[in-house]
Formats: structure tokens, sequence, C-alpha cells
């Protein structure tokens, strides 16, 4: 007699901003041969619910463009959705941030990803370390600090150290590489017209209410052209109106481009200038001249896995372990 498949599992994953989202589908992929694959966007339980009901939330992937980006694409795949993850028990949760871990995630057993860099420890870190502060008003600093997770998997063995270093445990830990980030050479094939550049990556810390001196990044890039042709690609969350005006007035030559692959137009350039953006790791892992706001010489030591896209399955892999294991040997969140 024909023995019985297993019943599929419920799998939840949680996007965020579209890098985010975009990483859990390329996971969902390989786990849905198996089990039932369903997504949300990002979610929070109160208070936070009530800002952002009320509009306040805008600048981060509870709304805004980063949600509305979340939103088209999946839609876009015609995706299962589940906003906030209330339609069923769901045997394991997958998310790219732990910053925020709703009432009904704490419930399951959740594999925590890494989206990519994390921001610098200032004092709001600090701050919270020392208090019960939520861990959200640290931004991505605070990282991994939850514990609220089965398994984090992380980008390289140099983050793994780091994230040990703020004090996650190397147990929790595996590194699998990340999507979007395992395979930066597949971005120079590619039909971005330009050559032979130097391009600006910029951010949205004004937009998060951050300190940032946009006037200085421009001025900074011009003497880095030094005459060379000079592209700046702005933030999806970005005011681009007000960006736009800044550069044009400042670096009239510069192109500007408010979409677009930038992975494209990194693979492109000559020099790369950041300031806290995780994509310096495609230009360093493409071998170009990179800048930062960070030290660029630890962030060689950071650098994700270039594993020819095999991060996906290497979390899958991870997940599956997971969830094959009775409850009684997982971690307790």
């Amino acid at each position: 007699m024909k023995r019985a498949s297993p019943p599929r599992k419920q799998v939840l994953l949680i996007g965020g901003s579209l890098n985010q989202t975009t990483m859990m589908h390329r996971i969902g992929e390989r786990l849905s041969a198996r089990h039932e694959c369903t997504y949300s966007p990002f979610y929070c339980d109160q208070p936070l619910r009530s800002l952002q009901r009320a509009g306040l939330l805008e600048f981060t992937i509870f709304g805004g463009p980063m949600r509305r980006m979340t939103e088209e694409y999946l839609q876009s795949r015609a995706l299962p959705v589940d906003e906030g993850g209330i339609a069923r028990a769901y045997d394991l949760v997958l998310t790219c941030s732990d910053l925020v871990l709703p009432k009904n995630v704490r419930r399951r057993p959740v594999v925590l990803v890494q989206e990519g860099m994390t921001d610098p420890e200032t004092f709001a870190y600090h701050l919270v370390r020392k208090t019960k502060l939520p861990r959200w008003i640290a931004s991505t600093a605070t990282t991994g600090l939850s514990l609220g997770y089965e398994k984090f998997c992380v980008a390289s063995e140099g983050y793994r150290e780091f994230f040990v270093k703020k004090g996650v445990p190397k147990s929790r830990m595996e590194v699998t590489g990340i999507p979007n980030f395992d395979d930066c050479a597949s971005f120079l094939k590619n039909d971005f017209p330009h050559r032979g550049y130097v391009l600006v990556a910029t951010s949205d810390r004004r937009e998060r209410f951050k300190r940032d001196d946009g006037r200085a990044l421009i001025e900074r890039a011009r003497l880095v052209a030094a005459g060379r042709p000079l592209i700046f690609k702005l933030h999806p969350n970005e005011n681009h109106e007000r960006s736009t005006r800044e550069i044009r007035a400042r670096a009239p030559e510069a192109l500007v481009f408010t979409a677009g692959n930038v992975n494209h137009m990194i693979a492109n350039c000559d020099v790369l200038i950041t300031q806290y953006s995780s994509c310096v790791f495609v230009g360093l892992a493409l071998g170009k001249t990179c800048f930062s706001n960070f030290d660029v010489e630890e962030l060689r030591g950071l650098v994700p896995l270039q594993n020819a896209g095999a991060s996906a399955a290497n979390i899958a892999a991870v997940c599956e372990t997971l969830l094959d294991a009775p409850a009684a040997a997982r971690l307790s969140a």
C-alpha cells in the first residue's frame, strides 16, 4: 500500500523593503515544492499600529514608497498574501527584520535572514542596549539582538563574528550567504548604456530623520570624479524632487536616475560612492574603487559570500531542518 505524503506545512514569509521582499520570494521559491508559502508586508502590533494607521510611519517599511513597492511586487507575481499572518497557524515564519516581532510571530519558530548592512552604533544603539526601550529606536544597528528566532542566516563568516561581538550566540547563526548579494558577477551582463563613470548611490537618511549632509556628498562626488562622468542613483525612499534639485544646483553636469537597476549601474562604473548603503558590497565584490561612511577595509571582511546564487537554497535548507525537527528539539524563542 502506497504511503500517503505528509501534509504540506505552512510557511509565512514577511517582506518589508523591496530588497527584503525579493529575498523572501527567492527563498519561498525554494520552499514551495514541499510547503505552502504565504507572504505578508511588514506588520506590527500596538502602539506602532496606531501610528501606522495615522500615516506617521510613511518613511519606514510600514508605509510609504517602500510598502507600496512590496505590495506591487506581490500583486504583480500573484503571490498568496496573508497580511499580518492572521489566516492560519504557521509552522515557520521568515523575516529580514527582528526590530519588531509581532505577538503572533513570537509564538512560532522564526528564521531571521540578514538583509544587508546594519546601521552605525550610535548613542541610540547604546541607550537601547542599556534599557528596555524598543529595538527599532536604534534602527538596524540592533538586528539580531531580539534572540526571538531559531536561526539567524547571515551573509558571511565576517558577519557572523560581527554579530557575535554584539552578543548573538554563534550557535544561533548559519553562514548561508544572502539572496540579492550572492552573485554579483551576474550584474556585469546588463543593458545599462553608460560606462566608465563615478556613481553615487544616495540614501534616504533625511526621510528617516537621520543626520545627513547632502551638499557635502555632492561636493565629495565632484572632487572624486575630477572631471569624469558623474551619475547619481537616488534611493527609492528618497524625496526625488528635492534631491534632484540639489544635485542640479551643485553638479549640473551629472546624470540623475530616480529609477533603474542600481546593481547594473554599479557593474558599469569605475568608482562607487555610498554612505551607509549595502550596495557598497556589490562594488567591493566586483573589485570597484569604493567610498563609504564606514571603513572600507572593514567592509571587505564582511562582503557576502559569492556562491553563484545559492544562498536562497542554503537558507531553505536551514528552514527544512527546522520544519522536519520535533518541536522539543528546537531552540526556545
